[in-house]
Protein backbone atom coordinates (compact mmCIF):
# COMPACT_ATOMS: atom_id res chain seq x y z
CA UNK A 1 0.00 0.00 0.00
CA UNK A 2 1.35 3.33 -0.78
CA UNK A 3 1.64 6.12 1.54
CA UNK A 4 -0.87 7.91 -0.06
CA UNK A 5 -3.26 5.01 0.41
CA UNK A 6 -2.03 4.48 4.04
CA UNK A 7 -2.84 8.00 5.39
CA UNK A 8 -6.07 8.14 3.38
CA UNK A 9 -7.27 4.92 5.06
CA UNK A 10 -6.64 6.64 8.94
CA UNK A 11 -9.63 5.80 10.33
CA UNK A 12 -10.04 8.98 12.08
CA UNK A 13 -13.62 9.75 13.17
CA UNK A 14 -15.53 12.89 14.09
CA UNK A 15 -17.70 11.42 17.06
CA UNK A 16 -14.78 10.18 18.53
CA UNK A 17 -12.52 13.51 18.67
CA UNK A 18 -15.43 15.37 19.67
CA UNK A 19 -16.09 13.09 22.75
CA UNK A 20 -12.30 12.97 23.40
CA UNK A 21 -11.96 17.23 23.11
CA UNK A 22 -14.68 17.92 25.39
CA UNK A 23 -12.64 17.42 28.38
CA UNK A 24 -10.29 19.71 27.30
CA UNK A 25 -12.70 22.84 26.49
CA UNK A 26 -14.48 22.26 30.18
CA UNK A 27 -11.11 22.61 31.63
CA UNK A 28 -11.05 26.23 31.30
CA UNK A 29 -7.55 27.93 31.41
CA UNK A 30 -7.11 32.13 31.21
CA UNK A 31 -3.86 32.96 30.70
CA UNK A 32 -3.67 34.81 34.40
CA UNK A 33 -4.55 31.45 36.21
CA UNK A 34 -1.55 29.63 36.27
CA UNK A 35 -3.37 26.61 38.43
CA UNK A 36 -5.98 26.55 36.08
CA UNK A 37 -3.54 26.91 32.93
CA UNK A 38 -1.50 24.00 34.69
CA UNK A 39 -4.30 21.66 34.78
CA UNK A 40 -4.98 21.73 31.39
CA UNK A 41 -1.60 21.10 30.42
CA UNK A 42 -1.53 18.37 32.55
CA UNK A 43 -3.99 16.50 30.49
CA UNK A 44 -2.58 17.09 27.67
CA UNK A 45 1.14 15.65 28.82
CA UNK A 46 -0.47 12.73 30.18
CA UNK A 47 -1.68 11.84 26.86
CA UNK A 48 1.07 12.38 25.30
CA UNK A 49 2.94 10.15 27.52
CA UNK A 50 0.20 7.57 27.04
CA UNK A 51 1.10 8.31 22.95
CA UNK A 52 4.72 7.06 23.90
CA UNK A 53 6.05 10.54 23.88
CA UNK A 54 8.96 11.63 26.15
CA UNK A 55 7.43 14.58 28.00
CA UNK A 56 9.10 17.94 29.80
CA UNK A 57 7.86 20.16 32.13
CA UNK A 58 8.87 23.50 31.83
CA UNK A 59 8.39 25.71 35.09
CA UNK A 60 6.79 28.86 34.42
CA UNK A 61 8.49 32.18 35.02
CA UNK A 62 7.11 35.50 36.10
CA UNK A 63 4.54 33.99 37.72
CA UNK A 64 2.70 32.11 34.58
CA UNK A 65 2.47 28.38 33.80
CA UNK A 66 4.28 25.97 32.66
CA UNK A 67 4.82 24.65 29.39
CA UNK A 68 5.47 21.08 28.10
CA UNK A 69 7.37 19.69 25.54
CA UNK A 70 7.34 16.22 23.96
CA UNK A 71 9.17 14.37 21.35
CA UNK A 72 8.24 11.31 19.57
CA UNK A 73 11.96 10.52 18.24
CA UNK A 74 15.43 10.09 19.63
CA UNK A 75 16.97 11.22 16.36
CA UNK A 76 19.38 14.51 16.85
CA UNK A 77 17.95 15.16 13.43
CA UNK A 78 16.57 18.50 12.95
CA UNK A 79 13.08 17.62 12.88
CA UNK A 80 9.69 19.22 12.78
CA UNK A 81 8.15 21.82 15.64
CA UNK A 82 4.35 21.62 16.03
CA UNK A 83 3.37 24.49 18.56
CA UNK A 84 0.78 25.80 20.11
CA UNK A 85 -0.44 27.60 23.17
CA UNK A 86 -2.91 25.84 25.89
CA UNK A 87 -4.07 29.26 27.67
CA UNK A 88 -6.90 31.09 26.67
CA UNK A 89 -8.96 34.53 27.16
CA UNK A 90 -12.23 33.39 28.89
CA UNK A 91 -12.02 33.56 32.37
CA UNK A 92 -12.64 30.62 34.75
CA UNK A 93 -16.21 29.90 35.13
CA UNK A 94 -17.17 31.28 30.94
CA UNK A 95 -18.49 27.65 30.58
CA UNK A 96 -21.52 28.77 32.37
CA UNK A 97 -22.27 30.98 29.67
CA UNK A 98 -20.81 29.59 26.82
CA UNK A 99 -21.39 26.01 27.64
CA UNK A 100 -20.06 22.76 26.13
CA UNK A 101 -22.90 22.18 23.71
CA UNK A 102 -23.29 20.71 19.80
CA UNK A 103 -25.44 22.38 17.53
CA UNK A 104 -26.17 22.30 13.66
CA UNK A 105 -22.59 20.85 12.98
CA UNK A 106 -20.69 23.10 15.21
CA UNK A 107 -19.24 22.84 18.51
CA UNK A 108 -19.31 25.57 21.17
CA UNK A 109 -17.05 26.31 24.01
CA UNK A 110 -14.40 29.11 25.52
CA UNK A 111 -11.10 28.13 23.68
CA UNK A 112 -12.51 25.32 21.25
CA UNK A 113 -11.32 27.35 18.41
CA UNK A 114 -8.34 29.76 20.26
CA UNK A 115 -6.57 27.15 19.91
CA UNK A 116 -7.29 23.81 21.84
CA UNK A 117 -8.95 22.48 19.27
CA UNK A 118 -6.30 22.81 16.79
CA UNK A 119 -3.56 21.43 19.45
CA UNK A 120 -6.23 18.58 19.79
CA UNK A 121 -5.47 17.80 15.62
CA UNK A 122 -1.95 17.51 16.26
CA UNK A 123 -1.95 14.73 18.97
CA UNK A 124 -4.94 12.71 16.75
CA UNK A 125 -2.59 13.22 14.03
CA UNK A 126 0.29 11.73 15.96
CA UNK A 127 -2.08 8.80 17.40
CA UNK A 128 -3.34 7.75 14.21
CA UNK A 129 0.08 7.82 12.72
CA UNK A 130 1.70 5.51 15.81
CA UNK A 131 -1.68 2.75 15.16
CA UNK A 132 -0.87 2.53 11.76
CA UNK A 133 2.87 2.13 11.81
CA UNK A 134 3.50 5.51 9.67
CA UNK A 135 6.64 6.79 10.05
CA UNK A 136 7.18 10.40 10.45
CA UNK A 137 9.08 12.16 7.76
CA UNK A 138 11.02 13.68 10.29
CA UNK A 139 11.37 13.67 14.53
CA UNK A 140 8.42 15.56 15.52
CA UNK A 141 8.14 17.51 19.06
CA UNK A 142 5.26 19.02 20.23
CA UNK A 143 5.42 22.18 22.71
CA UNK A 144 2.56 23.48 24.14
CA UNK A 145 2.78 27.00 26.13
CA UNK A 146 0.88 28.73 28.49
CA UNK A 147 0.88 32.75 27.66
CA UNK A 148 0.21 33.61 23.96
CA UNK A 149 -3.40 35.23 24.90
CA UNK A 150 -1.04 38.04 26.85
CA UNK A 151 1.71 38.34 24.16
CA UNK A 152 4.11 35.54 25.25
CA UNK A 153 6.20 37.43 27.66
CA UNK A 154 7.52 34.64 29.61
CA UNK A 155 7.78 32.00 26.88
CA UNK A 156 9.39 33.87 23.79
CA UNK A 157 12.54 32.91 24.32
CA UNK A 158 11.69 29.32 24.56
CA UNK A 159 10.03 29.39 21.60
CA UNK A 160 12.90 30.67 19.50
CA UNK A 161 15.18 28.32 21.58
CA UNK A 162 13.15 25.37 20.54
CA UNK A 163 12.60 26.35 16.81
CA UNK A 164 15.64 27.37 16.16
CA UNK A 165 16.40 23.42 16.67
CA UNK A 166 14.41 22.61 13.81
CA UNK A 167 13.60 22.44 10.30
CA UNK A 168 10.12 22.83 10.06
CA UNK A 169 7.52 25.18 12.57
CA UNK A 170 3.65 24.05 12.07
CA UNK A 171 1.36 26.17 14.02
CA UNK A 172 -2.10 24.93 14.22
CA UNK A 173 -3.83 28.41 15.12
CA UNK A 174 -7.13 28.38 13.93
CA UNK A 175 -7.76 28.63 10.08
CA UNK A 176 -8.77 31.73 7.88
CA UNK A 177 -12.28 32.25 7.35
CA UNK A 178 -12.04 30.98 3.62
CA UNK A 179 -9.80 27.73 5.76
CA UNK A 180 -6.72 28.95 4.53
CA UNK A 181 -3.86 29.14 6.31
CA UNK A 182 -0.98 32.16 7.50
CA UNK A 183 2.00 32.07 5.31
CA UNK A 184 2.70 36.20 7.09
CA UNK A 185 2.07 37.75 10.06
CA UNK A 186 1.68 42.00 11.03
CA UNK A 187 3.47 43.54 13.58
CA UNK A 188 2.41 43.78 17.59
CA UNK A 189 3.32 45.91 20.13
CA UNK A 190 1.27 46.17 23.50
CA UNK A 191 1.04 49.12 25.55
CA UNK A 192 0.91 49.89 29.04
CA UNK A 193 -1.33 53.16 29.62
CA UNK A 194 -1.16 55.40 32.98
CA UNK A 195 -3.10 58.36 33.71
CA UNK A 196 -2.55 59.93 37.08
CA UNK A 197 -4.75 62.90 38.52
CA UNK A 198 -5.43 65.04 41.56
CA UNK A 199 -7.86 63.48 44.06
CA UNK A 200 -10.23 65.29 45.89
CA UNK A 201 -13.78 64.82 47.62
CA UNK A 202 -16.20 63.87 44.94
CA UNK A 203 -18.93 65.09 46.85
CA UNK A 204 -17.39 68.44 49.17
CA UNK A 205 -14.42 69.82 47.03
CA UNK A 206 -15.37 68.81 43.47
CA UNK A 207 -13.68 71.51 41.73
CA UNK A 208 -10.35 70.81 43.60
CA UNK A 209 -9.67 67.45 41.55
CA UNK A 210 -8.36 66.29 38.67
CA UNK A 211 -9.68 62.94 37.53
CA UNK A 212 -6.99 60.26 36.32
CA UNK A 213 -10.27 58.86 34.74
CA UNK A 214 -10.99 61.39 32.48
CA UNK A 215 -7.56 62.07 31.75
CA UNK A 216 -7.56 58.77 30.38
CA UNK A 217 -10.85 58.97 28.45
CA UNK A 218 -9.72 61.53 26.63
CA UNK A 219 -6.53 60.44 25.68
CA UNK A 220 -8.14 56.97 24.74
CA UNK A 221 -10.12 58.26 22.08
CA UNK A 222 -7.37 60.52 21.17
CA UNK A 223 -5.20 57.31 20.52
CA UNK A 224 -7.68 55.48 18.71
CA UNK A 225 -8.08 58.44 16.02
CA UNK A 226 -4.82 57.90 15.25
CA UNK A 227 -6.49 54.90 13.68
CA UNK A 228 -5.15 55.24 9.76
CA UNK A 229 -4.61 52.82 6.90
CA UNK A 230 -0.91 52.48 8.16
CA UNK A 231 -1.72 50.91 11.43
CA UNK A 232 -4.94 50.61 14.06
CA UNK A 233 -5.08 51.08 17.49
CA UNK A 234 -7.25 49.66 19.96
CA UNK A 235 -8.11 49.98 24.06
CA UNK A 236 -8.87 46.83 25.89
CA UNK A 237 -8.01 47.02 28.87
CA UNK A 238 -9.41 49.82 31.76
CA UNK A 239 -8.88 50.29 35.78
CA UNK A 240 -9.56 53.21 37.85
CA UNK A 241 -10.67 54.55 40.87
CA UNK A 242 -11.63 52.98 44.22
CA UNK A 243 -14.44 54.98 45.74
CA UNK A 244 -17.32 56.54 43.75
CA UNK A 245 -17.14 59.63 46.29
CA UNK A 246 -13.26 60.38 45.78
CA UNK A 247 -12.03 61.98 42.37
CA UNK A 248 -9.76 59.47 40.96
CA UNK A 249 -6.03 59.61 41.32
CA UNK A 250 -5.34 57.21 38.77
CA UNK A 251 -5.57 55.04 36.03
CA UNK A 252 -4.28 52.49 34.26
CA UNK A 253 -5.06 50.91 30.62
CA UNK A 254 -3.70 48.55 27.81
CA UNK A 255 -3.77 49.00 24.37
CA UNK A 256 -2.73 47.09 21.25
CA UNK A 257 -1.08 48.55 17.78
CA UNK A 258 -1.18 46.50 14.65
CA UNK A 259 1.42 47.02 11.79
CA UNK A 260 1.41 45.78 8.46
CA UNK A 261 5.57 46.71 8.64
CA UNK A 262 7.87 46.93 11.30
CA UNK A 263 8.63 50.48 9.96
CA UNK A 264 4.72 51.38 10.47
CA UNK A 265 4.76 49.80 14.07
CA UNK A 266 7.86 51.85 14.80
CA UNK A 267 5.43 54.83 13.55
CA UNK A 268 2.92 54.01 16.00
CA UNK A 269 4.35 53.53 18.95
CA UNK A 270 6.36 57.39 18.02
CA UNK A 271 2.25 58.93 17.58
CA UNK A 272 1.48 57.11 20.65
CA UNK A 273 4.22 58.54 22.70
CA UNK A 274 3.07 61.80 21.21
CA UNK A 275 0.27 61.61 23.32
CA UNK A 276 2.83 61.92 26.83
CA UNK A 277 2.61 64.44 29.27
CA UNK A 278 3.15 65.76 32.84
CA UNK A 279 2.19 68.33 34.78
CA UNK A 280 1.10 69.82 38.21
CA UNK A 281 -1.93 68.90 38.64
CA UNK A 282 -1.76 65.35 35.93
CA UNK A 283 0.01 62.87 33.58
CA UNK A 284 -0.66 60.53 31.29
CA UNK A 285 2.73 57.84 29.90
CA UNK A 286 2.91 54.85 27.58
CA UNK A 287 5.12 52.25 27.99
CA UNK A 288 5.74 49.31 25.37
CA UNK A 289 5.14 45.77 26.94
CA UNK A 290 5.70 43.27 24.72
CA UNK A 291 6.16 43.16 20.46
CA UNK A 292 5.47 40.91 17.83
CA UNK A 293 7.88 40.90 15.36
CA UNK A 294 6.89 41.36 11.80
CA UNK A 295 6.86 38.29 9.80
CA UNK A 296 7.64 38.18 6.15
CA UNK A 297 7.18 35.52 3.96
CA UNK A 298 10.35 33.79 2.71
CA UNK A 299 10.78 30.98 0.10
CA UNK A 300 11.13 28.23 2.60
CA UNK A 301 7.73 29.12 4.05
CA UNK A 302 6.07 28.86 0.54
CA UNK A 303 7.59 25.77 0.20
CA UNK A 304 6.65 24.43 2.62
CA UNK A 305 3.05 25.36 1.63
CA UNK A 306 3.16 24.01 -1.37
CA UNK A 307 3.76 20.80 0.32
CA UNK A 308 0.49 21.46 2.75
CA UNK A 309 -1.62 22.60 -0.78
CA UNK A 310 -0.46 19.38 -2.19
CA UNK A 311 -1.89 17.16 0.61
CA UNK A 312 -5.36 19.16 0.70
CA UNK A 313 -5.85 18.60 -2.62
CA UNK A 314 -5.25 14.78 -2.29
CA UNK A 315 -7.33 14.72 0.32
CA UNK A 316 -10.58 16.86 -1.05
CA UNK A 317 -9.93 20.78 0.06
CA UNK A 318 -8.38 24.06 -1.76
CA UNK A 319 -6.00 25.13 0.75
CA UNK A 320 -5.52 29.12 0.26
CA UNK A 321 -2.90 31.50 1.88
CA UNK A 322 -2.34 34.71 3.15
CA UNK A 323 -0.65 37.58 5.32
CA UNK A 324 -2.67 37.98 8.48
CA UNK A 325 -3.46 40.73 11.43
CA UNK A 326 -3.82 38.97 14.85
CA UNK A 327 -0.58 37.86 16.06
CA UNK A 328 0.98 34.68 17.25
CA UNK A 329 3.78 32.81 18.30
CA UNK A 330 4.73 32.32 14.47
CA UNK A 331 5.41 35.75 14.41
CA UNK A 332 8.51 34.76 16.72
CA UNK A 333 9.50 31.92 14.11
CA UNK A 334 8.60 33.63 11.28
CA UNK A 335 11.02 37.03 12.09
CA UNK A 336 13.59 34.42 12.43
CA UNK A 337 13.80 32.85 9.16
CA UNK A 338 12.25 29.14 10.19
CA UNK A 339 10.07 27.51 7.72
CA UNK A 340 6.60 28.45 9.42
CA UNK A 341 3.74 27.55 8.44
CA UNK A 342 0.36 28.75 10.61
CA UNK A 343 -3.50 28.81 10.13
CA UNK A 344 -3.27 24.79 10.25
CA UNK A 345 -6.09 24.65 12.80
CA UNK A 346 -9.58 24.32 12.84
CA UNK A 347 -12.72 26.04 11.08
CA UNK A 348 -14.86 28.04 13.12
CA UNK A 349 -15.48 31.46 14.19
CA UNK A 350 -16.14 33.48 16.93
CA UNK A 351 -12.79 33.19 18.74
CA UNK A 352 -12.21 35.42 21.78
CA UNK A 353 -16.29 35.76 22.17
CA UNK A 354 -19.38 33.93 23.77
CA UNK A 355 -19.80 32.31 20.54
CA UNK A 356 -17.10 30.35 20.18
CA UNK A 357 -17.80 27.79 18.11
CA UNK A 358 -15.81 24.86 15.50
CA UNK A 359 -17.05 23.62 12.60
CA UNK A 360 -17.12 19.58 13.30
CA UNK A 361 -16.31 18.69 10.16
CA UNK A 362 -12.58 20.10 10.09
CA UNK A 363 -11.47 17.75 12.64
CA UNK A 364 -11.17 15.07 10.59
CA UNK A 365 -9.83 17.33 7.21
CA UNK A 366 -7.53 19.41 9.17
CA UNK A 367 -5.85 16.31 11.59
CA UNK A 368 -5.72 14.41 8.14
CA UNK A 369 -3.67 17.04 6.63
CA UNK A 370 -1.52 17.12 9.89
CA UNK A 371 -0.73 13.61 9.34
CA UNK A 372 0.02 14.09 5.72
CA UNK A 373 2.57 16.89 6.56
CA UNK A 374 4.18 14.53 9.49
CA UNK A 375 4.44 12.07 7.48
CA UNK A 376 5.77 13.46 4.10
CA UNK A 377 8.06 16.42 5.54
CA UNK A 378 11.23 15.53 5.43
Amino acid sequence: MSLEQQLAALPLDTESMVTRLRSWIECESPSYDASAVNRMMTIAAEEMVAMGGRVERIPGMAGMADCIRATFSQSGEPGILAMGHLDTVHPVDTVQQLPWRREGGRCYGPGILDMKGGNFIVLEALRQLKAAGIPTGLPVTVLFTSDEEIGSPSTRALIETEAARHKYVLIPEPARPNGGVVTGRYAIARMSLRATGTPSHAGGHLSQGRSAIRVMAEKLIELEQMTCEDFTFSVGVINGGKWVNCVARECTGEALSMAKTQADLDMAISRAKTLVFENAGASFSVEVTATRPIWDTTDGTMQLYEVAKEEAGRIGFSLPHQLSGGGSDGNFTGALGMNTLDGLGLRGAGMHTLNEYIEEDSLVERARLMAGLLARLN
